[in-house]
Protein backbone atom coordinates (compact mmCIF):
# COMPACT_ATOMS: atom_id res chain seq x y z
CA UNK A 1 0.00 0.00 0.00
CA UNK A 2 1.14 3.52 -1.16
CA UNK A 3 0.19 6.86 1.11
CA UNK A 4 -1.05 9.87 -0.51
CA UNK A 5 1.11 13.22 0.76
CA UNK A 6 -0.91 16.17 1.63
CA UNK A 7 1.12 19.43 2.52
CA UNK A 8 0.07 22.37 4.84
CA UNK A 9 1.21 25.58 3.01
CA UNK A 10 0.23 29.49 3.64
CA UNK A 11 2.12 32.55 4.82
CA UNK A 12 2.97 32.70 8.32
CA UNK A 13 1.36 33.32 11.66
CA UNK A 14 -2.20 32.21 10.00
CA UNK A 15 -1.92 28.71 12.13
CA UNK A 16 -0.49 26.07 10.20
CA UNK A 17 1.54 24.51 12.90
CA UNK A 18 -1.77 24.71 14.98
CA UNK A 19 -3.78 23.17 12.11
CA UNK A 20 -0.70 20.12 12.01
CA UNK A 21 -1.22 19.41 15.42
CA UNK A 22 -4.42 19.19 15.42
CA UNK A 23 -4.89 16.89 12.64
CA UNK A 24 -1.73 14.82 14.06
CA UNK A 25 -4.07 14.17 16.70
CA UNK A 26 -1.11 15.07 19.46
CA UNK A 27 1.12 17.80 19.81
CA UNK A 28 4.09 16.79 17.50
CA UNK A 29 6.24 19.50 19.19
CA UNK A 30 6.84 17.22 22.51
CA UNK A 31 6.36 13.75 20.87
CA UNK A 32 9.24 11.21 22.48
CA UNK A 33 10.89 10.47 19.03
CA UNK A 34 13.41 7.16 18.54
CA UNK A 35 15.84 6.96 21.26
CA UNK A 36 19.42 8.34 20.00
CA UNK A 37 17.33 10.13 16.95
CA UNK A 38 16.44 14.30 17.68
CA UNK A 39 14.85 15.54 14.11
CA UNK A 40 12.42 18.15 12.80
CA UNK A 41 8.98 16.78 13.26
CA UNK A 42 7.46 18.46 9.91
CA UNK A 43 5.71 15.31 8.99
CA UNK A 44 3.05 12.87 10.50
CA UNK A 45 0.77 9.64 10.06
CA UNK A 46 -2.61 10.78 9.92
CA UNK A 47 -5.82 8.58 9.84
CA UNK A 48 -8.98 9.87 8.66
CA UNK A 49 -12.42 7.15 8.21
CA UNK A 50 -10.95 4.60 6.03
CA UNK A 51 -7.94 6.74 4.79
CA UNK A 52 -4.05 6.63 5.80
CA UNK A 53 -1.62 9.69 4.76
CA UNK A 54 1.47 11.27 5.61
CA UNK A 55 1.04 14.98 6.45
CA UNK A 56 3.62 17.64 5.78
CA UNK A 57 4.09 20.99 7.35
CA UNK A 58 5.64 23.66 6.35
CA UNK A 59 6.99 27.10 7.65
CA UNK A 60 5.06 30.24 6.15
CA UNK A 61 5.46 31.10 2.57
CA UNK A 62 6.35 35.30 2.19
CA UNK A 63 6.71 35.05 -1.65
CA UNK A 64 8.60 38.37 -2.31
CA UNK A 65 10.44 38.61 0.92
CA UNK A 66 14.05 38.62 0.40
CA UNK A 67 14.94 37.96 4.14
CA UNK A 68 17.11 34.79 4.10
CA UNK A 69 14.91 33.01 6.57
CA UNK A 70 12.00 33.71 4.50
CA UNK A 71 13.21 32.72 1.14
CA UNK A 72 14.54 29.34 3.04
CA UNK A 73 10.87 28.94 4.29
CA UNK A 74 9.62 29.65 0.58
CA UNK A 75 11.99 27.21 -0.39
CA UNK A 76 11.12 24.47 2.19
CA UNK A 77 7.42 24.73 0.97
CA UNK A 78 7.98 24.64 -2.55
CA UNK A 79 9.61 21.05 -2.12
CA UNK A 80 6.08 19.80 -0.01
CA UNK A 81 4.27 21.13 -2.90
CA UNK A 82 6.39 19.15 -5.28
CA UNK A 83 6.17 16.14 -3.15
CA UNK A 84 2.10 16.09 -2.05
CA UNK A 85 -0.60 14.77 -3.59
CA UNK A 86 -3.18 17.04 -2.12
CA UNK A 87 -2.51 20.52 -1.04
CA UNK A 88 -4.10 22.22 2.33
CA UNK A 89 -3.89 26.32 1.54
CA UNK A 90 -4.39 28.16 4.81
CA UNK A 91 -5.71 31.67 5.31
CA UNK A 92 -6.56 33.52 8.08
CA UNK A 93 -9.93 34.98 8.47
CA UNK A 94 -9.02 37.80 11.37
CA UNK A 95 -6.09 39.44 9.09
CA UNK A 96 -8.52 38.86 5.70
CA UNK A 97 -7.40 38.18 2.13
CA UNK A 98 -4.01 39.87 2.24
CA UNK A 99 -2.10 40.43 -1.00
CA UNK A 100 -0.07 37.42 0.05
CA UNK A 101 -2.90 35.25 -0.09
CA UNK A 102 -2.74 35.72 -3.79
CA UNK A 103 0.64 35.52 -4.83
CA UNK A 104 0.77 32.05 -2.81
CA UNK A 105 -2.60 31.46 -4.53
CA UNK A 106 -0.71 31.80 -7.85
CA UNK A 107 2.09 29.35 -6.82
CA UNK A 108 -0.16 27.03 -6.23
CA UNK A 109 -2.40 27.04 -9.43
CA UNK A 110 1.35 26.75 -11.00
CA UNK A 111 1.88 23.41 -9.19
CA UNK A 112 -1.38 21.97 -11.04
CA UNK A 113 -2.14 19.61 -7.82
CA UNK A 114 -5.51 19.84 -6.58
CA UNK A 115 -5.76 22.24 -3.59
CA UNK A 116 -8.19 22.66 -0.77
CA UNK A 117 -8.64 26.37 0.51
CA UNK A 118 -9.43 26.15 4.24
CA UNK A 119 -9.88 29.46 5.94
CA UNK A 120 -8.52 29.62 9.50
CA UNK A 121 -9.99 30.46 12.87
CA UNK A 122 -13.87 30.85 12.34
CA UNK A 123 -14.00 30.32 16.11
CA UNK A 124 -18.25 31.84 15.23
CA UNK A 125 -19.84 30.57 12.23
CA UNK A 126 -22.53 33.14 12.50
CA UNK A 127 -20.05 35.76 12.97
CA UNK A 128 -17.21 35.24 10.60
CA UNK A 129 -18.40 33.28 7.35
CA UNK A 130 -19.24 36.78 5.55
CA UNK A 131 -15.74 37.46 5.78
CA UNK A 132 -15.34 33.79 4.88
CA UNK A 133 -16.67 34.38 1.34
CA UNK A 134 -14.17 36.97 0.41
CA UNK A 135 -11.75 34.06 0.11
CA UNK A 136 -13.43 33.05 -3.20
CA UNK A 137 -11.68 36.01 -4.72
CA UNK A 138 -8.17 33.64 -4.69
CA UNK A 139 -9.83 31.65 -7.50
CA UNK A 140 -9.04 28.37 -6.61
CA UNK A 141 -12.28 27.03 -5.04
CA UNK A 142 -14.58 26.98 -2.71
CA UNK A 143 -13.40 27.95 1.46
CA UNK A 144 -13.83 25.86 4.42
CA UNK A 145 -14.18 27.49 7.33
CA UNK A 146 -12.67 25.71 10.41
CA UNK A 147 -10.76 26.85 13.79
CA UNK A 148 -7.60 24.66 14.37
CA UNK A 149 -7.38 25.76 18.35
CA UNK A 150 -11.24 25.29 18.64
CA UNK A 151 -11.18 22.25 16.16
CA UNK A 152 -14.21 23.21 14.11
CA UNK A 153 -14.64 22.60 10.72
CA UNK A 154 -11.76 19.90 10.75
CA UNK A 155 -14.24 16.91 9.44
CA UNK A 156 -15.16 18.63 6.98
CA UNK A 157 -11.67 19.96 5.83
CA UNK A 158 -10.90 16.00 6.18
CA UNK A 159 -13.85 14.92 4.08
CA UNK A 160 -12.24 17.79 0.85
CA UNK A 161 -8.72 16.00 1.13
CA UNK A 162 -10.33 12.68 0.83
CA UNK A 163 -12.29 13.47 -2.26
CA UNK A 164 -8.91 13.87 -3.80
CA UNK A 165 -7.66 10.35 -3.00
CA UNK A 166 -7.90 8.78 -6.37
CA UNK A 167 -6.93 4.51 -6.08
CA UNK A 168 -3.45 5.12 -7.73
CA UNK A 169 -2.63 7.24 -4.89
CA UNK A 170 -4.00 4.53 -2.37
CA UNK A 171 -3.05 1.45 -3.99
CA UNK A 172 0.74 0.57 -5.67
CA UNK A 173 -0.02 -1.39 -8.61
CA UNK A 174 -0.36 -5.29 -8.38
CA UNK A 175 3.43 -5.81 -8.36
CA UNK A 176 5.66 -8.34 -6.33
CA UNK A 177 9.13 -6.67 -7.42
CA UNK A 178 10.84 -5.52 -4.30
CA UNK A 179 11.28 -1.92 -4.23
CA UNK A 180 14.59 -0.01 -2.96
CA UNK A 181 14.74 3.69 -1.96
CA UNK A 182 18.26 5.42 -2.88
CA UNK A 183 17.94 7.85 0.47
CA UNK A 184 20.38 10.62 1.86
CA UNK A 185 21.44 13.83 1.88
CA UNK A 186 22.18 15.92 -1.23
CA UNK A 187 25.08 15.51 -3.09
CA UNK A 188 25.85 11.53 -1.11
CA UNK A 189 26.07 10.20 -4.51
CA UNK A 190 22.55 8.74 -4.76
CA UNK A 191 22.02 9.33 -8.77
CA UNK A 192 25.97 8.11 -9.26
CA UNK A 193 24.79 5.07 -7.47
CA UNK A 194 21.69 4.45 -9.64
CA UNK A 195 23.66 5.21 -12.88
CA UNK A 196 26.26 2.33 -11.56
CA UNK A 197 23.72 -0.14 -10.68
CA UNK A 198 21.95 0.28 -14.44
CA UNK A 199 25.52 -0.02 -15.67
CA UNK A 200 27.04 -3.36 -17.55
CA UNK A 201 24.99 -6.56 -17.31
CA UNK A 202 22.22 -5.21 -15.77
CA UNK A 203 19.18 -4.56 -18.77
CA UNK A 204 16.86 -1.16 -17.72
CA UNK A 205 13.51 -2.07 -18.34
CA UNK A 206 12.25 1.51 -18.35
CA UNK A 207 12.22 4.74 -16.20
CA UNK A 208 9.20 6.13 -15.29
CA UNK A 209 7.86 8.53 -13.36
CA UNK A 210 6.44 7.59 -9.62
CA UNK A 211 3.07 6.39 -9.53
CA UNK A 212 1.80 9.66 -7.61
CA UNK A 213 5.40 10.98 -6.97
CA UNK A 214 7.89 13.25 -8.64
CA UNK A 215 10.81 10.37 -7.48
CA UNK A 216 11.90 8.57 -10.45
CA UNK A 217 11.04 5.10 -10.44
CA UNK A 218 13.92 2.68 -12.18
CA UNK A 219 13.62 -0.72 -12.72
CA UNK A 220 16.96 -2.74 -12.83
CA UNK A 221 17.32 -6.41 -13.95
CA UNK A 222 20.35 -8.37 -11.86
CA UNK A 223 20.74 -12.18 -12.38
CA UNK A 224 17.37 -12.58 -13.29
CA UNK A 225 15.62 -10.85 -10.90
CA UNK A 226 13.71 -7.22 -11.05
CA UNK A 227 13.70 -4.71 -8.45
CA UNK A 228 12.21 -1.30 -8.29
CA UNK A 229 15.02 1.58 -7.34
CA UNK A 230 12.97 4.90 -6.20
CA UNK A 231 15.91 7.67 -6.60
CA UNK A 232 14.81 10.87 -4.14
CA UNK A 233 17.55 12.94 -6.03
CA UNK A 234 14.15 13.25 -8.83
CA UNK A 235 12.75 15.49 -6.48
CA UNK A 236 15.33 18.18 -5.87
CA UNK A 237 14.34 21.28 -7.51
CA UNK A 238 16.77 22.90 -10.27
CA UNK A 239 18.40 26.01 -8.01
CA UNK A 240 20.53 23.78 -6.02
CA UNK A 241 19.16 23.83 -2.51
CA UNK A 242 21.44 25.63 0.02
CA UNK A 243 23.33 24.21 2.71
CA UNK A 244 20.73 25.30 5.63
CA UNK A 245 17.91 23.64 3.61
CA UNK A 246 19.31 20.03 3.86
CA UNK A 247 17.25 19.25 6.71
CA UNK A 248 14.09 19.37 4.56
CA UNK A 249 15.37 16.72 2.35
CA UNK A 250 13.67 14.57 4.64
CA UNK A 251 9.96 15.20 3.18
CA UNK A 252 11.82 13.25 0.00
CA UNK A 253 12.70 10.91 2.34
CA UNK A 254 9.34 9.65 3.62
CA UNK A 255 7.38 9.37 0.63
CA UNK A 256 10.28 7.15 -0.84
CA UNK A 257 10.90 5.53 2.42
CA UNK A 258 7.11 4.82 2.63
CA UNK A 259 6.86 3.17 -0.85
CA UNK A 260 10.01 1.09 -0.49
CA UNK A 261 10.46 -3.13 0.65
CA UNK A 262 14.10 -2.07 2.07
CA UNK A 263 16.05 1.74 2.24
CA UNK A 264 19.61 2.14 1.26
CA UNK A 265 21.15 4.90 3.51
CA UNK A 266 23.93 6.40 1.33
CA UNK A 267 26.32 8.22 3.55
CA UNK A 268 29.54 10.24 2.66
CA UNK A 269 32.60 8.60 3.66
CA UNK A 270 34.33 11.72 3.57
CA UNK A 271 32.06 13.39 6.20
CA UNK A 272 30.57 10.82 8.01
CA UNK A 273 27.37 10.56 9.53
CA UNK A 274 26.00 13.87 9.87
CA UNK A 275 22.65 14.80 11.60
CA UNK A 276 20.52 14.48 8.24
CA UNK A 277 21.88 10.93 7.87
CA UNK A 278 20.67 10.29 11.60
CA UNK A 279 17.23 11.74 11.00
CA UNK A 280 16.62 9.94 7.45
CA UNK A 281 17.49 6.79 9.36
CA UNK A 282 15.39 7.40 12.28
CA UNK A 283 12.46 7.46 9.30
CA UNK A 284 13.55 3.99 7.95
CA UNK A 285 13.68 2.33 11.21
CA UNK A 286 10.06 3.58 12.45
CA UNK A 287 8.61 2.38 9.21
CA UNK A 288 10.01 -1.08 9.78
CA UNK A 289 11.86 -1.40 6.68
CA UNK A 290 14.66 -3.30 5.67
CA UNK A 291 17.72 -1.11 5.69
CA UNK A 292 21.60 -0.90 4.12
CA UNK A 293 23.65 1.76 4.80
CA UNK A 294 26.05 2.41 1.74
CA UNK A 295 29.00 4.21 3.08
CA UNK A 296 30.11 6.06 -1.06
CA UNK A 297 32.97 7.75 -1.55
CA UNK A 298 35.16 5.26 -0.01
CA UNK A 299 37.90 5.47 -2.71
CA UNK A 300 38.60 8.97 -1.50
CA UNK A 301 39.92 7.78 1.93
CA UNK A 302 43.06 7.51 3.01
CA UNK A 303 43.10 3.40 4.22
CA UNK A 304 45.18 0.92 6.82
CA UNK A 305 44.42 -1.94 8.31
CA UNK A 306 42.01 -0.70 10.91
CA UNK A 307 39.96 1.96 9.09
CA UNK A 308 36.75 -0.02 8.09
CA UNK A 309 36.59 -1.28 11.69
CA UNK A 310 36.96 2.18 13.10
CA UNK A 311 34.58 3.84 10.52
CA UNK A 312 32.09 0.70 11.23
CA UNK A 313 32.20 1.77 15.20
CA UNK A 314 31.59 4.94 14.38
CA UNK A 315 28.51 4.40 12.42
CA UNK A 316 27.53 1.85 14.90
CA UNK A 317 27.66 4.45 17.71
CA UNK A 318 25.88 7.34 16.17
CA UNK A 319 23.06 5.12 14.67
CA UNK A 320 22.65 2.79 18.00
CA UNK A 321 19.25 2.66 17.47
CA UNK A 322 19.62 0.35 14.68
CA UNK A 323 22.58 -2.45 15.50
CA UNK A 324 21.25 -4.09 13.14
CA UNK A 325 21.73 -2.55 9.93
CA UNK A 326 23.99 -3.68 6.69
CA UNK A 327 26.99 -1.51 6.38
CA UNK A 328 28.15 -1.35 2.61
CA UNK A 329 31.49 0.87 1.65
CA UNK A 330 31.55 1.84 -1.43
CA UNK A 331 32.49 4.05 -3.97
CA UNK A 332 29.13 4.54 -6.91
CA UNK A 333 32.48 6.58 -9.18
CA UNK A 334 34.69 3.72 -9.80
CA UNK A 335 32.46 0.60 -8.84
CA UNK A 336 33.77 -0.55 -5.60
CA UNK A 337 31.49 -3.19 -4.18
CA UNK A 338 28.63 -1.60 -5.56
CA UNK A 339 27.98 -5.67 -6.83
CA UNK A 340 27.46 -6.78 -3.26
CA UNK A 341 24.45 -4.14 -2.86
CA UNK A 342 21.89 -6.84 -4.98
CA UNK A 343 23.64 -9.37 -2.97
CA UNK A 344 22.95 -7.83 0.57
CA UNK A 345 19.66 -6.35 -0.43
CA UNK A 346 18.22 -10.03 -1.45
CA UNK A 347 18.85 -10.82 2.79
CA UNK A 348 17.53 -8.52 3.63
CA UNK A 349 13.98 -8.76 2.05
CA UNK A 350 13.85 -12.57 2.86
CA UNK A 351 15.00 -11.21 6.76
CA UNK A 352 12.16 -8.87 6.56
CA UNK A 353 9.65 -11.29 5.41
CA UNK A 354 10.93 -14.09 7.48
CA UNK A 355 8.33 -16.18 9.71
CA UNK A 356 9.60 -17.81 13.09
CA UNK A 357 7.58 -21.14 14.00
CA UNK A 358 5.83 -19.89 17.59
CA UNK A 359 7.33 -23.14 18.86
CA UNK A 360 10.99 -22.17 18.34
CA UNK A 361 10.16 -19.07 19.43
CA UNK A 362 8.96 -20.53 22.67
CA UNK A 363 11.94 -22.34 23.17
CA UNK A 364 14.19 -19.39 22.77
CA UNK A 365 12.28 -17.50 24.86
CA UNK A 366 12.58 -19.87 28.06
CA UNK A 367 16.17 -20.08 27.24
CA UNK A 368 16.49 -16.55 27.50
CA UNK A 369 14.22 -16.71 31.16
CA UNK A 370 16.51 -19.31 32.59
CA UNK A 371 19.44 -16.97 31.89
CA UNK A 372 18.22 -14.19 33.21
CA UNK A 373 15.72 -13.59 35.18
CA UNK A 374 12.69 -11.00 34.31
CA UNK A 375 12.75 -7.78 36.23
CA UNK A 376 10.70 -7.44 39.45
CA UNK A 377 9.52 -4.60 41.39
CA UNK A 378 8.01 -3.88 44.54
CA UNK A 379 8.24 -7.55 45.52
CA UNK A 380 6.55 -8.67 42.21
CA UNK A 381 8.18 -10.27 39.30
CA UNK A 382 7.27 -9.78 35.22
CA UNK A 383 6.05 -13.69 34.07
CA UNK A 384 6.63 -14.11 30.24
CA UNK A 385 3.88 -16.94 29.63
CA UNK A 386 3.94 -17.01 25.35
CA UNK A 387 5.91 -15.24 22.12
CA UNK A 388 4.38 -15.74 19.02
CA UNK A 389 5.12 -13.27 15.91
CA UNK A 390 2.02 -11.63 14.10
CA UNK A 391 3.33 -9.89 11.01
CA UNK A 392 6.30 -9.43 8.67
CA UNK A 393 7.63 -6.15 7.18
CA UNK A 394 8.75 -5.53 9.46
CA UNK A 395 8.76 -9.51 11.86
CA UNK A 396 6.26 -8.40 14.40
CA UNK A 397 5.99 -10.45 17.59
CA UNK A 398 3.46 -10.46 20.68
CA UNK A 399 4.75 -11.45 23.88
CA UNK A 400 1.79 -12.40 26.39
CA UNK A 401 2.83 -11.13 30.12
CA UNK A 402 1.40 -10.92 33.99
CA UNK A 403 2.12 -6.82 33.77
CA UNK A 404 3.43 -5.38 31.01
CA UNK A 405 4.21 -2.37 33.35
CA UNK A 406 7.10 -4.48 34.59
CA UNK A 407 8.45 -5.24 30.91
CA UNK A 408 10.81 -2.74 30.89
CA UNK A 409 12.98 -1.86 27.57
CA UNK A 410 15.77 -3.04 28.73
CA UNK A 411 14.54 -7.01 29.30
CA UNK A 412 12.67 -6.42 25.94
CA UNK A 413 15.74 -5.63 24.08
CA UNK A 414 17.69 -8.51 25.76
CA UNK A 415 14.99 -10.91 24.07
CA UNK A 416 15.16 -8.99 21.00
CA UNK A 417 19.13 -9.80 20.89
CA UNK A 418 18.50 -13.79 21.74
CA UNK A 419 16.02 -14.00 18.75
CA UNK A 420 18.61 -12.38 16.78
CA UNK A 421 21.09 -14.99 17.93
CA UNK A 422 18.75 -17.62 17.05
CA UNK A 423 18.04 -16.40 13.66
CA UNK A 424 19.84 -13.41 12.44
CA UNK A 425 17.24 -11.19 11.18
CA UNK A 426 19.93 -9.03 9.53
CA UNK A 427 18.70 -5.70 8.03
CA UNK A 428 15.82 -5.72 9.48
CA UNK A 429 13.89 -4.05 12.73
CA UNK A 430 12.19 -6.26 14.97
CA UNK A 431 8.69 -5.14 16.59
CA UNK A 432 7.32 -6.17 20.08
CA UNK A 433 3.53 -5.90 21.24
CA UNK A 434 3.53 -6.64 24.94
CA UNK A 435 -0.02 -8.17 26.10
CA UNK A 436 -1.47 -8.66 29.33
CA UNK A 437 -2.96 -11.96 29.90
CA UNK A 438 -4.92 -12.67 33.38
CA UNK A 439 -3.35 -15.61 35.59
CA UNK A 440 -5.03 -18.78 35.86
Amino acid sequence: MSKPVVAIVGRPNVGKSTLFNVLAGERISIVQDTPGVTRDRIYAEVSWLDYNFTLIDTGGIEPDSGDIILSQMREQAQIAIDTADVIIFITDVRQGLVDADQKVADMLRRSKKPVILAVNKVDDFKKYMPDVYEFYNLGIGDPVPVSAASRLGIGDLLDEVAKHFTQEMLEEAEDDRPRIAIVGKPNVGKSSLINKLTGENRVIVSDIAGTTRDAIDTDIKYNGREYVFIDTAGLRRKNKIKEELERYSIIRAVTAVERADVVIIVIDATEGVTEQDAKIAGIAHERGKGIIIAVNKWDAIEKDDKTIYKHTEKIRQILSFMPYAEILFISAKTGQRTGRIFETIDVVLENNSMRVATGLLNEIMAEAVAMQQPPTDKGKRLKLYYITQAAVKPPTFVIFVNDKNLMHFSYTRYLENKIREAFGFKGTSLKFIIRERKED
